[in-house]
């Protein structure tokens, strides 16, 4: 079955806030293979003029793929995930995270859409210091193969 175009722009609530910690962030570098000392050491990340330890682009993920969880959970949208491979992701960023951040992450449906007998379904997720200060966007794209 077809998802619903009716979806855009529907929005659900802010995540529960995630600290960014030192540690989160020197284990995802390594995880990634990332060896900046700005990832790791305060005095580099300060020297390079952050006021702590940032985290790589992609950290934003740690975060962000938790929040787009409620998305594909909502029975409305009646994905059937065991259908599903991951399209596309995008990072748009404000600022780099770094260590101590408290972040909120909001997910939204952007597009709905049906190609090849396929459906798209793609969700962006705000992420914002608990106060509002926006500080990156992460789209991503999943496709729902031979549902539509």
């Amino acid at each position: 079955m077809a998802l619903d175009p009716a979806l855009v722009g529907r929005g659900y609530p802010p995540s529960a806030v995630y600290e960014v910690g030192r540690q989160k962030i020197a284990e995802f570098a390594d995880a990634i293979g990332e060896a900046d000392p700005v990832h790791r050491d305060t005095d580099a990340a300060r020297a390079a003029g952050h006021p702590d330890v940032i985290a790589p682009p992609t950290f934003a993920i740690a975060l962000t793929l938790s929040a787009a969880g409620v998305v594909v959970e909502d029975p409305d949208v009646a994905l059937d995930y065991s259908r599903v491979v991951h399209g596309e992701q995008r990072f748009t960023h404000h600022r780099p995270i770094r260590a101590g951040d408290r972040l909120v992450a909001t997910p939204t449906i952007e597009a709905v859409r049906s190609i090849g007998g396929n459906d798209l379904l793609t969700t962006r997720v705000d992420v914002a210091t608990e106060d509002g200060e926006p500080v990156c966007s992460a789209t991503s794209m999943l496709v729902a193969r031979g549902t539509a």
